[in-house]
């Protein structure tokens, strides 16, 4: 049974927003108590953190699908919905996310570190947060906008200081047994190791992570045996230690040339070049082994590597080793450029900035693409006149018709408001025709065929007002 998975596609969805409630305040003596429809709540989002107490993906791919609570309905009363609860899902340290194209979306390094991984959608607003002025009783509200929808890639890598490669049985999970408290499996079988082993040592005033990297052999960054799927845990290690075996009872093979062959390997899987190097010579405590260490010695050294003969078995020649480490980790945390505070970075908007665009496409479709008119008309409800022309002063006074105009859209001609695969189209028709005289009341929409009773009652009304008024002015007494 698997039990270590570095490498998983999650499938994420955030929280829907709750919809808007429309409602009238209803009381004894008070038949017109105004409108007091709540907002929906917020739809969850789905956040990954790391978690130190995390060491794998394997919850992830026994279940890829996770999605986050929505947000309640509004309700009358001026009561607002609940908000979703977020969804937090923890993750080891050190993992990428990419999207589904490969491009790294976040790199989680340090507990407590978390990326939002899809957004919950906003609850739509109330009636009675929809009032004003010239709308005194709004008889709609606005939908809950969607969550979102994400396809992304986790993948682990390893967050260590030092990382020891090798052919399998070269006796690196050995090494990492007596050089920190780590137990790794151990075993005289090649891929005894099948998951990166961690281990912490003490140097002096040095304290360093290394991992034990499963074995890798010829062809691995093209992903034979194990190595493809491990090499990413060696991206993040400062320090690479060959471990080399010197007692190996294979007859083609010398720790020389498995070194050239690993060395090969590391190149080909590329951004490693420039890690400090040490060569480890193991298991001199076998008399041929102790014999091919200093034959072999010199020519590693004159190739410019430093070359310890060890014995993870006998405990020979660790104390040397494991100084010459911790130093070599001290100089590259030296090195590394000191972490500055955060910078706040206020990008504001230009001043003729419209927040969306108007393209014509090979159709004669006229297509408008921005945040604004894609989020008020997924959170319009088409099914309400009085929301729909509401839709269609918001565009207008955000400039979208003008736009249009200036693109050589006519009346009778097909517009789009969002992307291809979830676009409202429409055919348009200018809301304004030759001038103020055409503009409607607010909340009202002249180009639907019905219009609402109320509007008809009151234009009733003062139709019977004007003539009554008329009627009196071209009276002549006897």
């Amino acid at each position: 049974m698997t039990t270590f998975v570095d490498r998983v596609e999650l499938h994420v969805a955030a929280g829907n927003g709750g919809h808007g409630c429309a409602s009238v305040h209803r009381e004894k003596f008070k038949p017109l108590g105004g409108p007091d429809g709540g907002n929906g709540g917020r739809g969850g989002d789905v956040i990954l953190t790391v978690d130190q107490s995390v060491t794998t993906l394997l919850d992830y791919h026994h279940s890829p699908h996770r999605k986050a609570t929505n947000g309640k309905p509004g309700e009358g009363g001026n009561r607002s919905g609940k908000d979703g609860q977020d969804l937090v899902l923890p993750v080891p340290d050190g993992t990428v996310v990419l999207d589904k194209a490969g491009n790294v979306l976040a790199d989680l390094v340090g507990h407590g570190t978390s990326f939002v991984a899809a957004q919950g959608g906003r609850g739509g607003l109330g009636n009675a947060a929809l009032a004003s002025a010239r709308r005194k009783a709004p008889g709609f509200a606005l939908l809950g906008e969607p969550g979102d929808v994400q396809e992304v890639v986790l993948e682990l890598k390893t967050v260590a200081d030092v990382a020891l490669v090798g052919y399998p049985s070269a006796g690196k999970s050995s090494l990492i047994s007596v050089l920190s408290a780590a137990k790794p499996k151990i075993a005289d079988y090649p891929f005894t190791t099948l998951v990166p082993n961690l281990g912490v040592v003490t140097a002096g005033s040095t304290v360093y992570t290394i991992a034990d990297v499963p074995g890798l052999i010829p062809g691995a960054s093209q992903g034979k045996g194990l190595g493809l799927e491990f090499l990413r845990h060696v991206e993040r290690c400062s320090v690479l230690v060959h471990v080399l075996d010197t007692a190996t009872l294979e007859s083609d093979r010398d720790p020389a040339s498995d070194l050239d062959l690993i060395e090969q390997e590391l190149r080909q899987y590329g951004g490693l070049d420039n890690r400090p190097r040490i060569v480890v010579l193991n298991k001199i405590d076998v008399p041929d082994g102790k014999e091919l260490a200093e034959l072999v010695r010199p020519d590693l050294e004159a190739r410019g590597y430093r070359v310890f003969e060890v014995s993870a078995v006998a405990h020979l020649g660790l104390k040397e080793l494991s100084f010459a480490l911790g130093d070599l980790v001290a100089q590259a945390r030296a090195a590394k450029p000191k972490e500055e505070a955060t910078r706040i970075v206020i990008r504001p908007k230009a001043v003729d900035d419209t927040g969306f665009t108007v393209t014509r496409e090979a159709d004669g479709l006229f297509r408008v693409r921005g945040e604004k008119p894609e989020r008020w008309v997924r959170q319009t409800d088409f099914t309400n006149d009085e929301a729909v022309g509401y839709l269609a002063d918001r565009l207008n006074r955000l400039g979208v018709e003008q736009e249009l105009m200036k693109a050589g859209a006519r009346s009778g001609d097909g517009v789009a408001i969002g992307p291809e695969e979830n676009a409202v189209v429409f055919d348009w028709e200018p809301s304004v025709m030759a001038g103020a005289e055409m503009l409607g009341r607010r909340g009202e929409d002249h180009r639907l065929e019905e219009a609402r009773p109320a509007a008809q009652r009151r234009r009733d009304r003062q139709a019977e007002r004007d003539e009554a008024q008329q009627e009196f002015d071209d009276f002549e007494p006897f």
